[in-house]
């Protein structure tokens, strides 16, 4: 006689399909916290100060009363040109460009740079080994093609790997970059307030102002160079100590009769600035403002809104209505009292090779 096959319990097929999801969510788990023990093994952890080295050694020299020309320009990377968008700012885009195009756009910026030839350059957003520009070392780019310049270099983004979103942004090892036509005799990497506590942090940027010293042949001053990219997505807390420990900075500069220009993308207006010209538009990304009264003494807060420094990454700008797109001035300098500002401009570049058009500033050393 055959033997008749046990009935199936019921529910069998409910309980095996919770234990599958239960595994798949123990195995979710473990990924996300072996990430966080990942994250937080690797985390840079910069030194309040440290030196920064420096390559190069023009053979010009400077003088006061001679004419000086100064650039800075955050270069968005290499890969946020007129076709970017941005997931932070409302876009969609994550890897913003692939090889080809971050080398087209590195290409536009040099030559707009050979073209202005300034005595002085700020570069921020400069990538040395990160994913979202292809890996491609910007530094060494720029000190080749920069050759006859003194240059120094700061760290503020170094993470082994970003996590989010998905596609995940990856390695990022990028910064700041300061190049003179005259020698510097030495730079520092101060570290600024960080906006953000763990986990956030570790997956963020750690600020910096990279402080170059140039020498002044006929002065017993000297001049200090303060090269920033300031907080952009905090609350407004990390924005306020920021621009405290700036003021600290450049007021130590002043009481030593030094020469200093401070600037780069401040992510902010000044508060002396109009800012009725570039609305805000409401669900974009809105720019704070620089209080400038926390930074007392004698100092010069220049930013040029003939034009946008900055545009909006919600969209790609090629092909956008750009008589309603949202723009901002967020690019500015800090220029002590002994410097003569004989012009400040920024140059429309109409964004085609970074979402920031670079200012340039004529400035003399008065004696």
């Amino acid at each position: 006689m055959a033997r008749q096959s046990k009935p199936k319990k019921k529910g069998g097929f409910f309980r095996g399909l919770l234990r599958a999801i239960g595994t798949l969510l123990l195995i979710a788990l473990l990924f996300v916290a072996a990430l966080f023990v990942y994250l937080t093994v690797t985390e840079w952890k910069p030194a309040d100060r440290e030196a920064a080295a420096v390559e190069g050694t023009p053979s010009r020299t400077l003088y006061t009363g001679v004419p000086v020309t100064m650039m800075t320009w955050n270069i968005g990377y290499g890969a946020l040109g007129d076709n970017a968008d941005f997931f932070m700012d409302g876009g969609k885009g994550v890897h913003t460009a692939d090889v080809q195009r971050v080398t087209e756009n590195l290409e536009g910026i040099m030559n707009e740079i050979a073209s202005v030839t300034p005595e002085i350059l700020f570069v921020q957003e400069i990538d040395v080994d990160s994913t979202r520009s292809h890996r491609i070392d910007e530094l060494a780019s720029f000190r080749r093609s920069l050759s006859a310049y003194a240059s120094s270099f700061g760290t503020n983004y170094r993470v082994a790997f970003v996590p989010y979103p998905i596609p995940p942004l990856g390695k990022i090892d990028s910064g700041v970059a300061t190049f003179s036509a005259y020698p510097i005799e030495s730079s520092e990497r101060v570290q600024l307030p960080i906006s953000f506590s763990w986990p956030v942090r570790m997956a963020n940027l750690k600020r910096c102002a990279l402080i170059s010293r140039v020498p002044v042949a006929n002065s017993d001053k000297e001049l200090v160079l303060v090269n920033f990219h300031l907080e952009a997505y905090d609350s407004g807390e990390g924005k306020i100590a920021q621009t405290k420990m700036l003021a600290d900075l450049l007021n130590a500069e002043q009481a030593k009769g030094n020469y200093v220009i401070a600037g780069g993308d401040c992510n902010q207006i000044f508060s002396t600035a109009d800012t009725t010209k570039y609305p805000a538009q409401e669900g974009k990304w809105a720019a704070g403002e620089i209080d400038v009264t926390q930074i007392a003494g004698d100092w010069q807060f220049l930013m040029d809104d003939s034009v946008p420094t900055c545009r909006s990454l919600d969209q790609p700008y090629a092909g956008a209505d750009h008589a309603t797109f949202q723009y901002y001035v967020i690019d500015g300098l800090i220029v002590s009292g002994n410097i003569r500002v004989d012009s400040l401009e920024t140059v429309d570049l109409g964004f085609v090779c970074s979402d920031h058009n670079p200012v340039v500033m004529e400035l003399t050393l008065l004696d």
